[in-house]
């Protein structure tokens, strides 16, 4: 059971088409969308905090509100820039 579900794809559909907004996405719109690196989306699904919609041959495709709400539901910390906070030695060399 995952932290944040998806809708059912009948109501993805539906909103999508009232809304005239794009509603699924890949890993890299899921990022964007929620404000974190690609690889953030990948520790999200493997800790079980959400799911793909489904998994095609380019790869996972996530509902995007989804993904947003999950970015919303917190973090410890959450660097207003996510490129910069990285961890690495080279982050304390200054």
């Amino acid at each position: 059971m995952v932290a944040y579900p998806n809708p059912p794809a009948d109501e993805i559909h539906f909103a999508s088409v009232e809304s005239g907004e794009r509603q699924l996405g890949d890993r890299e719109a899921a990022a964007l969308a929620a404000g974190v690196k690609p690889g953030t989306i990948q520790v999200w699904v493997s800790r079980k905090k959400i799911e793909p919609v489904f998994t095609g041959p380019a790869g996972p495709i996530f509902h995007l509100p989804t993904v947003k709400r999950a970015a919303e539901g917190g973090a410890a910390h959450r660097h207003p820039t996510p490129w910069l906070n990285s961890r690495g030695p080279h982050a304390h060399a200054a």
